[in-house]
């Protein structure tokens, strides 16, 4: 066993997957970190939406606490940054610029940065707007971790002036996510928050294919998809489906569709958690095409990649012998 860390990580949500797809990760790490036998304090911005939908407010496998402003997180909880072994702050943390510097100028430990959003992150600064870290800080950290890998770790480096930036990639809880042995109730399925910029990948690669083909069955699950979208009646709609649920989500469709986002297509390497939480699952994945995909999955055997509506049409009509394959792979 490694040696005993106190690790204190301020992210964006632990208590409440409502709408954002941060709190499964950070729960499949820290009950990680847990089993190695480290302790892990993890702050959260007191947030009225995700006060209102909180679905693990008390985590067994970590300290937990709420704060309300950046003055309550110096005033309560101070003195466990600067005697943390390691502080981790991730991003979309709200005022998470100011959580950051609050960290970078009190821990006597290491202090790094875990980007569960890096091309968005990189490309905002990039473009001089507002991120959830400031370009100045980068420099400061001991680490840069990011879930995206590839050639944007050498960007950071070389660009940025991260003294060491690092892949760690979204993670799934084999204990949570594993087959079910559900019985198949969707032909293809979708779990993801409407996002602009993936609508497009979604309108092509599942909601197209279930207008043409009226026998499918099809399942959308996620929060603020706008009300004037056009549902063909095929594909039923869910507002939100709990973690503790998603096994069972996946094991109930016959394949589940992955679609990334632009900023993650164009910087690639960027696999969703989605990814993996399917594939333990058992459930084949239908993917858009983005470059670092085959380091993760190989293309064929243990996904497939569509980049056309008539692509998914194909996959659908595969042969269940050709299910079990991609299911096993």
């Amino acid at each position: 066993m490694t040696d005993r860390l106190d690790i204190v990580v301020l992210g964006l949500s632990l208590s409440s997957s409502w709408g954002n797809g941060h709190a499964t990760t950070y729960r499949a790490l820290l009950k990680g970190l847990h089993r190695l036998g480290h302790d892990v304090l993890f702050l959260e911005r007191d947030t009225p939406w995700y006060a209102a939908h909180r679905d693990l407010a008390d985590p067994p496998f970590c300290r937990f606490a709420l704060y309300s402003s950046l003055d309550g997180l110096a005033a309560q909880h101070l003195a466990a940054i600067r005697a943390a072994d390691a502080v981790i702050v991730g991003s979309y943390v709200p005022d998470g610029v100011a959580a950051l510097d609050l960290a970078l100028d009190a821990a006597t430990g290491a202090v790094a940065f875990y980007d569960i959003d890096t091309p968005l992150t990189l490309a905002a600064l990039t473009r001089g707007e507002p991120a959830s870290i400031a370009r100045r800080q980068i420099p400061r950290l001991d680490a840069y971790f990011s879930f995206a890998g590839g050639p944007i770790l050498q960007r950071l480096e070389r660009a940025f002036g991260a003294p060491r930036a690092l892949p760690l990639y979204c993670s799934a809880d084999t204990e949570l996510y594993r087959p079910t042995g559900e019985p198949c109730r969707y032909d293809l399925g979708y779990l993801g928050t409407y996002s602009p910029d993936r609508q497009p990948a979604l309108e092509r690669l599942l909601i197209e294919p279930a207008r043409r083909d009226p026998a499918l069955r099809c399942v959308v699950a996620g929060s603020g998809y706008p009300s004037d979208i056009r549902w063909p009646a095929n594909v039923e709609r869910i507002d939100h489906v709990a973690p503790a649920d998603h096994a069972a989500f996946y094991g109930r469709q016959r394949f589940t569709l992955n679609c990334t986002r632009a900023d993650m297509k164009a910087a690639g390497w960027s696999p969703s958690v989605r990814l993996f939480e399917a594939a333990a699952c058992g459930t084949p994945v239908i993917s858009d095409a983005w470059p670092g995909l085959g380091e993760f999955f190989e293309p064929g055997r243990a996904i497939l990649v569509a980049h056309r509506t008539e692509d998914v049409l194909e996959a659908l009509a595969e042969p269940p012998a050709r299910r079990s394959v991609l299911a096993q792979a």
